[in-house]
C-alpha cells in the first residue's frame, strides 16, 4: 500500500511548485527523478507479483469449474441409476464448488481492475518521469548558459577595466609631456624684469668705464707729468659723466 500511495503522491506532484521553493533546483531534480526510478522498478515488481498471482488464480478457477462439472455429471448419472440421494450428496459437493467459483471469479475482477488501474499509473508515472528528465536538461542548459554569461561578462569587464588603465595612463603619458612642454617654455624667465634691467645698466657702466679710460689714456699720455693732466681730466671725466648722467 505504501508504495502505490507514494507512486500516487508523485503523480499528483507538482513539479514546478517544488522546483520554485527549493534553494537548489538542479539537486531538487536530481533527487524527484532517483524518487520516480526507485519507486517506478518496485511498483514494477509489485506489479509482476499482482500478475502472477492473477495468473494462479486463473488456474484454479478452471480447475474449479472442471471439478463443479465433474460432480454435475456425477449427479446425472446417479439419477439414471434411481440413486438420489447420490445425486443431491453430489449436488451438494458442486453447490460448494459454485461458491468457490464465485469467489475465485470476484478476486480474478477485482485483479484485473486493480492491474488496468496500476498499468495506468506507470503509465502516468513514467510521463512524469519522462517531464522530469527534461526539465532536468532544461535547468542543465540554462545554468550552463548563466555561467557563461557570467564568464563572458567578467571577460567583458576585466578587458574594459584593463582599456581603462590603459587610457588613463596614455591620458597621464600625455599630461606628463604636456607639463614638460610648459617647463620648456618657462625656462630663462624666472629672472625678473627688474634684475635684467639692473644687469644691463651694470655691462653699459662697465662700457662706459672702459670708454672713459681710454679717453684719459689719450689725453694724459702714457709718459711722466701727467698728473696735472690726470687731475684735469679727471675733473674733465666728472664733468663728462655728469653731461652723460644728465643725457
Amino acid at each position: 500500500m505504501g508504495i502505490f500511495s507514494r507512486m500516487t503522491d508523485i503523480i499528483n506532484s507538482n513539479i514546478n511548485s517544488l522546483l520554485d521553493r527549493a534553494e537548489d533546483p538542479e539537486k531538487m531534480i536530481r533527487l524527484i527523478i532517483q524518487e520516480m526510478e526507485d519507486t517506478l522498478v518496485e511498483v514494477r515488481s509489485s506489479s509482476a507479483r499482482v500478475i502472477a498471482d492473477r495468473k494462479q488464480a486463473a488456474r484454479r478457477l478452471e480447475q474449479l469449474r472442471g471439478e463443479a462439472d465433474g460432480w454435475e455429471e456425477k449427479a446425472k448419472l446417479a439419477i439414471r441409476k434411481g440413486r438420489e440421494d447420490l445425486a443431491r450428496a453430489a449436488l451438494q459437493e458442486k453447490r460448494e464448488l459454485d461458491e468457490e467459483i464465485s469467489a475465485v471469479d470476484a478476486e480474478l475482477a477485482a485483479t484485473d481492475e486493480h492491474v488496468a488501474h496500476l498499468n495506468e499509473e506507470i503509465g502516468q508515472l513514467q510521463q512524469k518521469l519522462s517531464d522530469a528528465k527534461a526539465k532536468q536538461k532544461t535547468l542543465a542548459m540554462r545554468n550552463a548558459t548563466v555561467e557563461s554569461r557570467i564568464k563572458v561578462k567578467r571577460q567583458v569587464h576585466r578587458e574594459a577595466l584593463d582599456d581603462a588603465f590603459t587610457r588613463f595612463e596614455h591620458f597621464e603619458r600625455r599630461m606628463d609631456n604636456l607639463e614638460s612642454q610648459l617647463d620648456v617654455m618657462d625656462l630663462g624667465r624666472d629672472v625678473s624684469p627688474g634684475l635684467a634691467a639692473e644687469i644691463d645698466a651694470l655691462q653699459e657702466d662697465e662700457r662706459l668705464n672702459e670708454e672713459l679710460a681710454r679717453l684719459r689714456r689719450e689725453v694724459t699720455g702714457d709718459g711722466p707729468g701727467g698728473d696735472d693732466h690726470g687731475a684735469e681730466g679727471d675733473k674733465g671725466d666728472k664733468d663728462s659723466k655728469s653731461e652723460t648722467e644728465k643725457a
